[in-house]
């Protein structure tokens, strides 16, 4: 197999009946590293909007227990990935979030951004730090999968296109990221999270790093001083060069799902075994300013049914 066969391949499906299997293989055989930290990206970018990020702040999961939110948030979109909508993985992940997400008073229009930066950031991500960019075939397909999981989370108004989420994201950002300081304490629990990745004299490099990598947007909502021209300069053309590099090797012949990823370190059991249907919050109540109804827990002989 050649560099660009699996394109070929890719570009013979159908973006929307096969929209499953062409995101599949885009993120686990073609970028599964610059998936996961487009991912990373496009999930720490919601903070900056004070109704998401105060959320996560009152709820305490991600300063409290930053590395198992992050480790079961990406394994729940990983079962979704892996398995596809209609098979009992897929159902019991989705079923997961479901519980999680309406025991908290979160807005429509909230849970539409958040499905937006999915699509869009990983495109974003590629056009600057990929070994290639997304064709608009697999844009197409992209918005499609996503389109389809918002539909079983209940979103409504979900855009039709990707031009459509990029509208959606950069508006609602343009409208509603500001600073809220409970955000700003998650952005620092995920920022050191990331460095902790690391061996511990790396750290200070890590977050700064992380910080030359974050728009100016974002900066100000969070009330980050400016990294310095170098340390953009030197961050973003390290992961421009890593691109390149990547574009004269081998393609991938086995897929790397998110379960595979060293960042994933949570309870004892991760990498190793876990049950889908165990995993993320379960949350009896909300603290102050947050409302939380009780959520049924699913029999095990339920889960394979939506």
């Amino acid at each position: 197999m050649r560099r660009y066969d699996r394109l070929k391949h890719i570009l013979q499906l159908d973006p929307e009946q096969d929209s499953h299997e062409i995101y599949r293989l885009i993120a686990v055989y073609e970028f599964p590293w610059d998936f996961t930290r487009a991912l990373e990206l496009a999930l720490y970018r919601t903070y900056a909007v004070p109704s998401i990020g105060g959320l996560l702040a009152r709820t305490a999961e991600l300063t409290d227990r930053t590395q198992k939110r992050y480790d079961d948030t990406s394994l729940l979109l990983d079962a979704v990935l892996e398995h596809g909508f209609e098979s009992e993985q897929g159902r019991t992940a989705i079923r997961r979030i479901n519980q999680m997400h309406r025991a908290y008073d979160i807005t429509n229009d909230d849970m539409r951004y958040v499905l937006s930066t999915f699509v869009v950031m990983p495109k974003r991500w590629l056009d600057n730090y990929g070994w290639r960019r997304l064709t608009h075939h697999e844009l197409r397909a992209v918005s499609h999968y996503y389109r389809t999981l918002g539909r079983h989370m209940g979103i409504k108004e979900i855009p039709g296109s990707y031009e459509g989420f990029e509208e959606c994201l950069d508006s609602y950002e343009a409208s509603y990221f500001g600073w809220d300081e409970g955000a700003r304490k998650v952005s620092d629990a995920t920022l050191d999270l990331m460095a902790s990745w690391y061996p511990r004299p790396l750290a200070p490099l890590v977050r700064g790093a992380s910080l030359a990598l974050l728009d100016d947007s974002l900066l100000r909502a969070f009330h980050y001083a400016d990294p310095s021209p170098l340390a953009r300069r030197l961050t973003r053309g390290a992961l421009r060069l890593r691109g390149r590099g990547i574009r004269l090797l081998p393609p991938r012949r086995s897929p790397h799902y998110a379960r595979q990823n060293p960042e994933i370190k949570g309870y004892p059991g991760y990498p190793n075994g876990y049950r889908i249907a165990d995993l993320g919050t379960f949350p009896a109540g909300g603290g102050a300013g947050v409302s939380a109804c009780p959520v049924r827990q699913v029999p095990e002989e339920e889960q394979g049914r939506p």
